[in-house]
């Protein structure tokens, strides 16, 4: 056989020629639509088949197809219908695609284009919308997933991989590609736009800075997502968005009634969000052999598996005194620094130190369901409320079982999780956050991980949100219908996001005003959160409120068909199909229909090939990535090794042997003691940058304890020298700042003007509350 048109390393023909995907960013919201352009130069018919990621808190609303010149709508029907559409599709000669998530973890979807004729194009758009994240920075963050690493099978899993199978092509070799340009919309004005790709400069369409255009400046390398930061005048400002309708659909349905999704950011006053001693910290931090790979694979910056141990380390130090802790490592197999977790004191705070920096990426896969049971095993403490901290760059196929076993003890724990890298699985680091009522963050290219664990540190130290209520203020006539559970986990700062669906017509419709109010109690005092909307709602046909609502209710169904609840899957059934979001129960299928002669010829399958990297050397630990806006593969049909993002290394003997350089923040902070105070030393001296004798020397009077001067320099060098790291230091400093306030009595003045004149800094008295 001759090959012809595009061919791979395996000289295999290659129908995929290009990707092209728009988005819409109104706020923190993207609708985003992603066109795939096929050709076959083959003599017979092809099947195209794909599998790319999508963020499993995406909905994907609609699917459609140009082929020959006809232009084909995909419907969703229940996915073993659709299934068995396309299979009979293809039997008789005609040109059939098919779009379905795999497995019930949602962040996997594959397509299928059959009896695509010799010589003729297809183009596919899929089409989908999803919230954006509120960065620490105040930035809106949009993901174009790229990576799609081969899913690791833990032993004794007897289900489906479907990241198998897809053959890999050497990096640079892949012959599609890829473009991206976005259009954004805010009332309160757009001031930058930011990415870990070359940007096109970004473009005003509207004198007030209200609209915006940009796009990617050249085809973005296969091996990381790609990503854009949005930044907002305003974008703290709560809001309300009112949606009307799909015209046509029932009145009372979800999609008949207007949709309404209201941003709330929840604001406390700073008295009550200190620190409590109470709680239980149990840190799990992923030691498969992919953590070796570098955080950032375009240079030789530090490996993940060392800026997670940078984490821990600040983490440790920011502990309160009086509550426990204890640290696992888990890949194919686990341990835990400890039997039980230990009380928090100056010698486990410095023996779980010691072990920390010893920490290597040696444990294999990612297995992580057996430490997950052997902490829920452990019995939890009275009055220390265990907080659940979970760091993982793995991907793997058990991800549901995963979700589950956290679900099933959410009301014994919080957790927060971090995906680390490319490629994370959106599905597992959102999916256990959502099961046990925290948050979760995503560490890529040069994110430090650091400010976004302890971002999460000071929610878990905060006291509990509880009694938790919506009230409604509407007009005579209307009634709004809360659409999930609801808010049930607040943290101050942090978006609450609430979707309703609104019921009959205000009166007068061109005044009405409705408004809605959270309420909630901190320890013994209650806050409320209010906003008025206008009731007149926006015209728009991809309907994206109406679209989240739906995916928000989906995900909660899908987790409760888990339980084995008939109710709930006829539920998401019925949801899914009217509202045209898929689930796990749905796929979407389209037949040409039009064509008069069926496609002649025997069929044969390509397969969409993924990016390879090269052999595995000792650092990689064999690193994959994927191409595109989605990683149109499925990975090595043999693999059981752990995979990751990108490392660019040919030859192992061509890598400079790197040791982690510490920064000067963590040399500071490292000599710490537990109660929040330092002892002066030489290795604080080193640490400040002065002398062992100037640091003696310049103590304001003998009166003053060396541990209370020791700690206000380390305080003041804190604030003059690592202020662009606040984030990071902020926890630990409130606890040097109380030791000393509770020892250093008149002296504190003279001691921060000493040290500011040490120290060349500026540090005003009020760091102390004088």
């Amino acid at each position: 056989m001759t090959s012809c048109g595009l061919l791979n390393s395996s000289n295999k023909p290659v129908p995929l020629r290009s990707g092209s995907v728009t988005v819409l960013i109104r706020g923190f919201v993207a609708d985003v639509g992603c066109e795939l352009l096929y050709r076959n130069d083959e003599p017979g018919p092809v099947e195209a088949v794909f599998v790319f990621p999508v963020d499993a808190e995406a909905a994907v609303y609609a699917f459609q197809a140009r082929l020959g010149g006809a232009s084909i709508e995909a419907q969703l029907r229940e996915k073993k219908q659709a299934q068995e559409l396309y299979g009979d599709a293809l039997a008789g000669g005609q040109s059939s695609f098919l779009l379905q998530q795999e497995g019930a973890a949602g962040d996997i979807f594959s397509c299928s284009l059959g009896n695509l004729p010799p010589g003729e194009e297809a183009a596919l758009t899929l089409r989908y919308v999803c919230e954006l994240p509120l960065e620490p920075d105040g930035a809106a963050r949009y993901v174009l997933p790229a990576v799609l690493r081969p899913r690791y099978t833990p032993d004794g899993w007897d289900g489906e991989d479907v990241t198998q199978g897809v053959p890999r092509v050497p990096q640079g070799e892949l012959p599609y590609t890829l473009s991206l340009s976005a259009t954004l919309q805010s009332p309160h004005g757009i001031d930058r736009v930011l990415s870990n790709c070359s940007l096109s400069p970004l473009s005003y369409t509207s004198g007030n800075r209200t609209t915006a255009q940009v796009s990617l400046a050249e085809a973005p390398p296969w091996d990381r997502d790609v990503e854009l930061l949005v930044y907002y005048a305003e974008p703290h400002k709560p809001s309300a968005v009112l949606e009307i309708g799909l015209p046509g659909a029932e009145p009372g349905s979800l999609m008949g009634d207007p949709a309404l999704m209201v941003t709330l950011l929840p604001s406390l006053p700073e008295a009550v969000l200190g620190q409590s001693p109470a709680g239980e910290f149990i840190f799990l931090l992923d030691r498969s052999g992919s953590m070796e790979c570098p955080m950032d694979g375009r240079d030789y910056s530090p490996q993940r598996i060392d800026s997670a141990k940078e984490t821990l380390v600040l983490l440790l130090k920011s502990l309160p005194l009086g509550c426990y802790f204890n640290i696992y490592g888990f890949g194919s197999q686990f341990e835990s620094f400890y039997p039980q977790s230990v009380g928090y004191t100056q010698q486990t705070m410095a023996e779980s130190l010691q072990r920390v920096q010893q920490l290597q990426a040696d444990l294999g896969g990612t297995e992580i369901l057996a430490p997950l049971r052997a902490i829920y095993r452990s019995p939890c403490r009275d009055g220390h409320p265990r907080q659940l901290f979970v760091f993982t760059d793995g991907e793997v196929v058990n991800t549901q079982e995963v979700i589950t076993e956290v679900q099933h003890h959410r009301g014994t724990h919080r957790c927060f999780s971090f995906g680390i890298g490319e490629g994370a699985s959106t599905a597992l680091v959102k999916g256990i956050a959502r099961a046990a009522g925290g948050s979760a963050e995503f560490i890529t290219g040069q994110d430090r991980m650091q400010p976004k664990a302890l971002q999460s540190l000071k929610q878990a130290l905060q006291p509990a949100v509880t009694r938790i209520s919506l009230s409604w203020d509407l007009p005579p006539g209307m009634e709004a219908e809360l659409l999930g559970r609801g808010p049930e986990v607040i943290f101050p700062g942090q978006r609450c996001l609430i979707y309703a669906r609104l019921r009959g017509q205000p009166q007068p419709p061109d005044t009405a005003v409705g408004g809605v109010t959270l309420q909630y109690r901190v320890q013994d005092q209650t806050y409320k959160e209010m906003l008025q909307f206008p009731l007149q709602p926006q015209d728009g046909d991809r309907l994206p409120v109406h679209r989240l609502a739906a995916k928000w209710l989906l995900l909660e169904l899908e987790g409760a068909m888990d339980t084995g609840s008939e109710g709930d899957q006829h539920r998401a059934l019925a949801t899914s199909l009217a509202s045209g979001v898929i689930c796990s129960l749905t796929a979407y299928v389209g037949v040409d229909t039009e064509r008069g002669q069926p496609v002649q010829g025997p069929l044969v399958r390509r397969d969409i090939p993924l990016a390879d990297f090269g052999a595995a050397t000792p650092l990689q630990k064999m690193c994959y990535s994927a191409p595109g806006p989605m990683a149109w593969a499925q990975g090595p049909s043999d693999v059981s090794m752990d995979c990751a993002m990108v490392c660019d290394f040919e030859d192992s003997s061509d890598v400079p042997e790197r040791a982690p350089e510490e920064s000067p923040l963590l040399r500071l902070v490292s000599l710490q003691n537990a109660d929040g105070s330092w002892d002066l030393d030489p290795q604080l001296a080193t640490a400040l940058g002065v002398s062992e004798t100037d640091a003696r020397g310049r103590m304001p009077s003998q009166d003053v304890p060396p541990g209370v001067w020791a700690t206000v320099l380390a305080v003041v060098w804190l604030h003059g020298r690592a202020a662009g790291q606040r984030d990071e230091w902020e926890l630990l400093e409130a606890k040097a700042v109380g030791w000393v306030q509770g020892r250093a009595g008149p002296r504190l003045s003279e001691c921060l003007e000493a040290a500011n004149t040490l120290l060349g800094c500026s540090v005003g008295p009020a760091v102390f509350s004088l």
